[in-house]
């Protein structure tokens, strides 16, 4: 019996799927706090979408203090307990025990070896196809990214009620607060000491991701996570608001051998243009754009 003829080519084997871990912080809210129900329906939200994610193998990831394990939700994988908080860092027992925001993101990295990585805030919901949206987003070259949230009414507090949120076309909103990179990129970071739940965080990440990332981007609006209520800045703890402040000078100190503003969100663009749209956008500080401006045209 003649041998079975031997192909010419074999098929080349599938392309493994696009792995991406995504983390929040989790924890017991306040009684009374908005968290109460805004963080179930973030939970809700995230599993929906990771169900509905196509081509890409999504993990749920919580960082976490001890003393928050009954909030911990079915379906996330929780990452080593958190250590430390404003307190210890400061030295002040009055403050809102508040996590380190370096202290969470090496929590996802370490928790991981996903090659991609989010970080959302945890009042930031997701559209079911969010996930399935970001693998194709990667798909255009990007290293980085941060998609920008859609605000809409205040009056939902029930997972019910998660379809008609998605409905919402809601209104835009500066603030960056969900943050999309490779792996490789976060040993680069410079976080110092930058605590969550008060500004700076969004301001300091854009620019370790617009100095490190080869290909970032910014999508301004895209539809694919929402913020329940339509309000911009709420009231923040004023030492933390200032110790954050410092933060974030210490950490441009130690980026600006790196930084360039032709690098940024509108850089590309003629510098008057670009100067009004810096100066209009609460998460890219104009002074350090002018600083960066100066080296850039004069060298």
């Amino acid at each position: 019996m003649d041998a079975a003829p031997i192909p010419s080519e074999m098929p080349s084997p599938a392309a493994p799927p696009l792995r991406i871990a995504h983390l929040i912080n989790v924890f017991v809210p306040n009684k009374g706090s908005e968290f109460e129900w805004v963080l179930p329906i973030t939970v809700a939200s995230m599993l929906r979408a990771q169900a509905q994610a196509s081509q890409v193998e999504v993990q749920l990831l919580t960082a976490q203090y001890v003393h928050d394990h009954a909030a911990l939700p079915a379906g996330f994988t929780r990452t080593a307990d958190l250590t430390r908080n404003v307190r210890e860092v400061y030295g002040d027992t009055s403050l809102p025990p508040l996590p380190i925001f370096a202290d969470i993101l090496q929590r996802l990295y370490d928790g991981t070896d996903a090659e991609w990585l989010i970080y959302t805030n945890a009042d930031i919901a997701l559209q079911p196809h969010f996930y399935t949206a970001v693998a194709g987003m990667i798909a255009q070259g990007h290293d980085a990214f941060i998609i920008n949230r859609r605000r809409i009414a205040g009056h939902y507090r029930s997972i019910d009620q998660l379809p008609e949120m998605y409905a919402q076309k809601g209104k835009p909103h500066p603030g960056f607060d969900c943050f999309v990179f490779h792996r490789d990129l976060f040993p680069k970071f410079v976080l110092d000491t930058v605590c969550i739940g008060i500004p700076f965080i969004e301001i300091l990440m854009g620019q370790n991701l617009f100095c490190h990332a080869s290909n970032f981007k910014l999508f301004e609006d895209e539809f694919l996570t929402f913020h329940i209520g339509e309000e911009i800045f709420k009231p923040r703890h004023p030492y933390l608001l200032q110790q954050n402040r410092g933060a974030f000078r210490r950490a441009v100190e130690v980026l600006w051998p790196q930084l360039e503003s032709r690098k940024f969100p509108y850089g590309d663009r003629w510098i008057i243009a670009r100067l009004w749209k810096w100066g209009m956008h609460p998460c890219i500080p104009i002074r350090l754009c002018l600083r960066l401006e100066w080296r850039r045209i004069w060298g």
